[in-house]
């Protein structure tokens, strides 16, 4: 088997744990936001398994690579790799949500070793992110700054300042990703406030656009591993609300949904 198998084959064995483990945790402490999980989860396990270089015995190492999850209120994919890379016991992950627990429903940087950032009120962590990339092009240094967003969060206009700045100073180690899954809490994007054609409005920022299938991993591996250019990159990943479970696919209601024992169950029996 090539590398590449083998990075593609532990990257698609770690987002099956991932999406296991996270519906666990919803179900246990009846709070969460798996549709979102879900469909960033395959995103998320590419970056930690395929592409960051990081080290969880020295978070803070300076040569780390960095990725801000905007999307912050999807704590369970993000706990759930941080888990599976080494930052911190799968014990941790029995706490989700509880009282005083380092879990809680937002990340924080303060509780939990591998978070680069505080996020949960929407549109910060692109701007978040851009500051880093550019402390990182003023030093020198070759790490690069990954940010998942929501495509709802896009409608946040801090997220348009910060393509800006980051087009005009040609942030090359700037990576954003957007869970393109169409929809947020309570309906659809377009229903809401039009994205579309969100390729053409990141181009006209100056950005490079990629679409890709959000759940491939050899498509996501390709882009997202790819050396970087000489402007910030924005990969429009297409995605599915609760991609692997049959009756939450699509569903604006699971945004925030938890599931009863029976369809714990069934999500148990579909995730294989």
């Amino acid at each position: 088997m090539t590398d590449r198998s083998n990075t593609l084959a532990t990257i698609r064995d770690n987002a099956l744990w991932m999406r296991r483990r996270a519906f666990s945790m919803v179900h246990a402490a009846q709070l969460g936001h798996p549709g979102g999980d879900f469909s960033a989860t395959d995103i998320v396990a590419t970056l930690f398994f395929g592409v960051l270089r990081y080290d969880p015995a020295r978070p803070e190492k300076a040569d780390r690579d960095r990725f801000v999850m905007s999307k912050g209120h999807a704590t369970g994919v993000l706990y759930t790799a941080l888990c599976r890379a080494g930052y911190y016991s799968e014990d941790w992950l029995e706490t989700y949500m509880q009282p005083g627990s380092k879990l809680n429903g937002h990340p924080n940087r303060q509780y939990v070793p591998g978070v680069e950032a505080n996020t949960g009120p929407l549109g910060h962590g692109l701007p978040i992110a851009t500051g880093i990339a550019i402390a990182g092009q003023i030093d020198g240094s070759d790490h690069r700054t990954f940010v998942l967003t929501g495509d709802g969060e896009i409608q946040e206009g801090s997220n348009w300042e910060a393509a800006m700045t980051a087009g005009h100073r040609k942030l090359g180690n700037l990576t954003v990703i957007v869970d393109r899954n169409r929809l947020q809490q309570g309906q659809g994007t377009e229903e809401t406030s039009s994205l579309d054609p969100l390729p053409q409005k990141w181009t006209a920022f100056g950005w490079e656009v990629i679409e890709v299938d959000g759940h491939d991993h050899a498509q996501l591996l390709e882009v997202l591993g790819a050396e970087p250019g000489d402007r910030p990159r924005a990969v429009i990943a297409n995605t599915v609300k609760g991609k692997g479970v049959s009756f939450m696919e699509n569903q604006a209601s699971w945004h925030h949904g938890v599931p009863s024992d029976e369809q714990f169950a069934q999500a148990m029996e579909e995730l294989v």
